[in-house]
């Protein structure tokens, strides 16, 4: 069997009440750790509590950009999770903020009292990239790497699952546009992978099942296009659009307005970080540094978004006069 954990050993979990973080909770809760969930706003992570048994999660206030915070909340923790990012800036929540000193604060306070590090970044991390998303991610796993060698980075390509903020944008686009569109001609190379497995390969470093000091690149089993995920959006959901390509300068053009709306669809940023393809490297996979060498088989697409997307089809608890 599995090793497992056990209630005396506490794990602290930055970013815990997020999509991604909800379903790790679980996972490590199953195990039988301790979970304390660091979150700027404890009294919204009430949803938390049903995932374990009765005093086994609690949340703490934390913000990653005040070190007394990121230290109390780790206090007496023996594992230390950083889920925390954000996919577009406001106000004091930069991506350099964020996903550069945000993550070097963390390490550093984990280094400081002895805990194993488990650091989620995002497939993509490159210095070179046009995207400041991408840039600050890997200054961000640049600082945790040097003040914690020995932790564990996953890189997750596209994560999808029932709240996921991928496939549930586009099928409620596909509700109410006429067409999609295809930045950049959709030619963008994504590897999609499901949620409940990257909270898998994270409760499996948290039982001590990574090699420590690796980067581990996380995407599922297919590889698809943006214009190839599209035209699954639209079958699952038994819609008709149109999808239409948009040249990178056009949709930079675009987003440069959509930016400024309250949870902005598309961001000039985004624009740039559509440039790259999101897969999974050819390195990774022949030294193991993947799902599969972490011993978990990648459940597909198929196998779980049309579950979570047949309210969007025609006739539909959302059916609307543009099916």
């Amino acid at each position: 069997m599995t090793p497992r954990g056990n209630l005396d050993t506490l794990v602290t979990v930055f970013g815990g009440s997020g999509f991604l973080g909800r379903h790790i909770v679980r996972a490590l809760a199953r195990r039988d750790f301790r979970v304390r969930a660091a979150v700027r706003r404890p009294d919204l992570a009430g949803h938390l509590q049903p995932l374990g048994r009765v005093g086994q999660i609690h949340a703490v206030q934390a913000n990653v950009r005040y070190p007394a915070s990121i230290e109390a909340a780790m206090r007496d923790a023996a594992v230390v999770i950083n889920l925390v990012g954000v996919l577009f800036e406001r106000g004091r929540q930069s991506f350099s903020a964020v996903h550069a000193e945000g993550a070097e604060a963390i390490a550093r306070a984990a280094a400081a009292q002895g805990a194993r590090l488990i650091h989620v970044s995002a497939l993509g991390a490159d210095f070179d990239s046009p995207s400041l998303y991408a840039r600050t991610k890997a200054q961000g796993e640049a600082a945790v790497r040097a003040a914690a060698p020995d932790a564990v980075i996953f890189r997750p390509s596209v994560v999808f699952g029932p709240e996921d903020d991928f496939f549930n944008r586009f099928a409620a686009m596909a509700r109410i546009s006429p067409f999609l569109p295809l930045v950049g001609g959709g030619k963008t190379r994504f590897q999609p992978v499901f949620v409940g497995d990257v909270a898998e390969a994270v409760a499996r470093a948290a039982e001590g099942q990574a090699k420590p000091g690796t980067t581990y690149e996380l995407g599922g089993p297919e590889v698809k296009t943006f214009k190839e995920l599209m035209e699954f959006v639209l079958e699952t959901v038994q819609r008709r659009r149109l999808l239409v390509p948009i040249p990178f300068a056009l949709a930079s053009l675009g987003a440069s307005i959509l930016q400024f709306l309250p949870k902005p669809p598309l961001t000039p940023d985004q624009v740039q970080l559509l440039r790259r393809d999101n897969i999974v490297s050819e390195a990774a996979r022949r030294e193991g540094r993947t799902l599969d060498g972490l011993g978990i088989d990648a459940v597909s697409m198929a196998a779980i978004v049309p579950s979570y997307l047949w309210r969007f089809r025609k006739g539909g608890q959302f059916s609307n006069r543009l099916a």
